[in-house]
């Protein structure tokens, strides 16, 4: 594919407690913010916005890091040109205050601004709450913005934090013991649904790290685990992407049989929902 010139989406910013991100925004509807995965909003995850925007809610996807539109399948852009993007993406989520990388049993300090943009998003669209969907570096703040209760369908696409460098890390997900509680309480007391996605395959997000939030969250976790053989062959990477890169998007598709299940839990938590009681304000710490 090449570069994506953003047509069709509303360009606009966000700022909360002195830090401010670009913004992107397609569709009208209740809100889901849609958390690119590492070099950035590239054309997939920008087609994936606009299926999100089809099914009748608002995709809004903060611009956290990478150029959002830049083409980046090394087949496309050459694996020099490729390299020297995710480089500079990782560099600046590493040097950022914003990300912990390795750190286990933390949240990220971005997931309070997302949080606020959450809050303000709800405001804006109106609906129920808002949904969440969070790819690689970013799968994890899905889970964590789930504190909040105005998040309402929050989805984990091969959450790839803290780094899978030892067991004790993959046996776990960045997020912290408070926020992990609040998750847990919402479920069981709310009837939370959280969803995760995975290649069975990727060493980035081990088993482990589903055990580990089948522990912590019970049946309330659905996890979907796909055969590596159902990746999109023609992706250049190993299997990982599951709603983007490694979509085969065909009916009968195991990855697309994943991206439909990702649109119902929307459409049944923020579209079937529109009548119901709003969620009610947050008490969580930084999700004012």
């Amino acid at each position: 594919m090449a570069d994506h010139d953003l047509t069709g989406f509303d360009r606009s910013t966000f700022t909360h407690d002195g830090i401010t991100h670009r913004i992107l925004r397609r569709g009208t509807g209740p809100a889901v913010i849609v958390l690119a995965e590492i070099p950035g909003i590239t054309p997939k995850v920008l087609e994936f916005a606009e299926r999100v925007a089809a099914i009748g809610c608002t995709a809004v996807l903060p611009v956290l890091f990478g150029t959002p539109g830049r083409e980046a399948d090394p087949a496309v852009t050459g694996r020099l040109k490729f390299g020297r993007y995710m480089a500079s993406s990782i560099w600046k989520v590493c040097v950022s205050r914003e990300f912990t990388v390795l750190a286990t049993g933390k949240t990220s300090p971005v997931v309070t601004w997302l949080r606020a943009l959450a809050a303000y998003e709800h405001e804006r669209c109106g609906g129920p709450g808002v949904g969440a969907v969070g790819m690689c570096l970013t799968g994890g703040f899905a889970l964590a913005m789930a504190a909040d209760e105005r998040l309402l369908a929050p989805v984990l696409s091969q959450p790839s934090l803290p780094l899978a460098l030892t067991k004790s890390r993959a046996d776990g997900i960045d997020i912290s013991a408070e926020d992990l509680a609040a998750v847990r309480g919402r479920c069981e007391r709310d009837g939370l649904r959280v969803m995760g996605l995975r290649f069975r395959g990727d060493r980035l997000v081990p088993g482990d790290r589903f055990a580990f939030l089948r522990r912590e969250l019970g049946e309330a976790f659905t996890a979907v685990e796909l055969d590596d053989s159902a990746a999109n062959p023609d992706a250049a990477l190993a299997p990982h992407s599951v709603l983007t890169s490694h979509l085969i998007d065909e009916p009968g598709q195991p990855t697309r049989a994943a991206l439909d299940e990702v649109l119902d839990l929307f459409r049944t938590r923020l579209l079937d929902q529109r009548d119901a009681p709003a969620a009610k304000t947050p008490t969580t710490p930084g999700a004012e």
